[in-house]
């Protein structure tokens, strides 16, 4: 699949677009790498004769909705001299949905509602949608590395934890992983948690409404990592202190330079 950029714009300090070349520096290029679209951050600092780190930038779907907060991560990654890179997920935003990802969503909003088992409904929900995206995720790798101003090693931080699992289990290429145990990761690939070996960071919310969290420990437990640290804070989901992000911020530093 052939990398095509779509537009150009440079951030302000508060992620605002701007046109004045004496700001922070930060290129956002939206592109589309066939019918996936995606943005990518390089710093000032990123070019051919330095190229820069590169973090993956995971989120739950609907790119357009989570810009904000995507820009916002792309910044405090690019301070520290790193790429950053999103793509859209399979059935979110404006790609076309799957019906059966549709029912299985809705089916596990009721169940969860009721107090019923979920971990069928969660393989239905979750193993199509990691089938389909982390292909789509290696292409976009293979793309990225191969402009000149973005070099490895690369890693990958938050969004759908299985996603990330899946990806470091099967690409060499993802040097350290930030996951957020706020999604539900089907016990089938807790085998892909234990083939882990690189250095792994895991936030979790003690109070997480929409997640489980003795699943998260478990999952925690499982990963095959040696170097492993899981960081765990009160609140809910959404609840996430803003020290929890500098800590990652640390712990990318460390592994990517």
């Amino acid at each position: 699949m052939h990398l095509h950029f779509t537009s150009e714009q440079r951030l302000d300090g508060d992620g605002s677009a701007t046109d004045t070349a004496a700001d922070a520096g930060v290129s956002e290029r939206a592109f589309t790498l066939g019918d996936i679209p995606g943005v990518l951050w390089t710093p000032a600092s990123a070019t051919a004769s330095a190229p820069a780190p590169l973090i993956l930038l995971g989120h739950p779907g609907g790119l357009g909705m989570m810009h904000t907060r995507l820009a916002g991560r792309a910044r405090s990654a690019a301070a520290s001299g790193f790429a950053s890179a999103t793509i859209e997920l399979p059935g979110s935003g404006d790609r076309p949905r799957s019906a059966d990802a549709e029912q299985a969503r809705a089916d596990l909003h009721r169940a969860l509602a009721a107090g019923e088992p979920v971990d069928e409904i969660v393989d239905r929900l979750v193993l199509p949608l990691v089938e389909r995206a982390v292909p789509e995720w290696q292409a976009t790798l293979d793309a990225l590395l191969a402009l000149p101003e973005i070099g490895g090693p690369v890693g990958f931080s938050g969004g759908v934890t299985a996603i990330a699992i899946k990806l470091a289990a099967v690409d060499q290429r993802i040097a350290a992983a930030g996951l957020f145990a706020g999604s539900y990761v089907p016990r089938a690939m807790f085998d892909d948690a234990r083939q882990l070996t690189i250095p792994v960071h895991m936030l979790l919310q003690w109070d997480d409404e929409g997640n489980d969290r003795q699943l998260a420990l478990d999952l925690f437990d499982a990963i095959g990592s040696t170097e492993k640290t899981l960081q765990a804070n009160m609140g809910g989901h959404r609840g996430v202190p803003s020290y929890a992000g500098d800590d990652a911020g640390r712990f990318f530093d460390r592994h990517l330079r």
